[in-house]
């Protein structure tokens, strides 16, 4: 396997990874945000076929024929992380499937040293490779698989890519809650006992 197509695989891994968020939640857990930021799951997942509708397509010369509202100058702040009442999951999804096939056309119609200009990036970082962007893809896509994670265990208690994730150890309930009581006695130890904010 070539590094292209390693790198590939490793969006394709993560892209999926955050879709497969979703399945199994209803309406309500897959839109409410459970932290202060307002991040929630079908948010990421806009987010994410957003961003990269952009970078391999508009960035690398490759532009989508499907126009993307709420990156426009007159949508709600924030628009593209979360899901309006009237938006609905299959749409999303659907985007979320159309920008990944326009990505992954890209990738295959480029050599990884393809130039490509990112229009919103400082000057002096603007001229960028396929190779840059694709990278810059995995990061960005992992860490918000990783939010996914930590928002999807607040929702119903999932743990990484649900049974079978060999990242997660094999722990019943009883088994996680003597961790979180080893890893929080840790932090007792550390702060001196306290146990607020300091």
């Amino acid at each position: 396997m070539d590094e292209k197509e390693t790198l590939q695989r490793y969006l394709s891994r993560q892209r999926a990874d955050l879709l497969a968020k979703l399945d199994g939640l209803g309406e309500y857990d897959i839109r409410r945000p459970l932290v202060p930021s307002g991040t929630n799951l079908l948010g990421l997942v806009k987010h994410v076929a957003s961003v990269q509708l952009g970078y391999l397509g508009e960035v690398m010369g490759r532009p989508a024929d499907r126009d993307v509202p709420w990156l426009s100058d007159t949508s709600e702040p924030e628009a593209d992380l979360w899901a309006t009442a009237d938006e609905t999951r299959e749409a999303v999804v659907e985007f979320a499937r159309y920008s990944a096939a326009h990505a992954d056309a890209t990738v295959a119609a480029l050599d990884l040293d393809a130039p490509g200009f990112v229009p919103w990036w400082g000057a002096g970082r603007q001229e960028v490779t396929l190779h840059q962007i694709l990278v810059h893809l995995c990061v960005e896509t992992a860490r918000h698989a990783g939010h996914a994670d930590l928002v999807g265990e607040l929702i119903d208690g999932r743990l990484g890519n649900g049974p079978g994730d060999l990242n997660v150890p094999d722990r019943d309930d009883t088994g996680w809650r003597a961790h979180h009581d080893r890893v929080e006695a840790a932090a007792l130890a550390a702060g001196g006992g306290a146990g607020a904010v300091g």
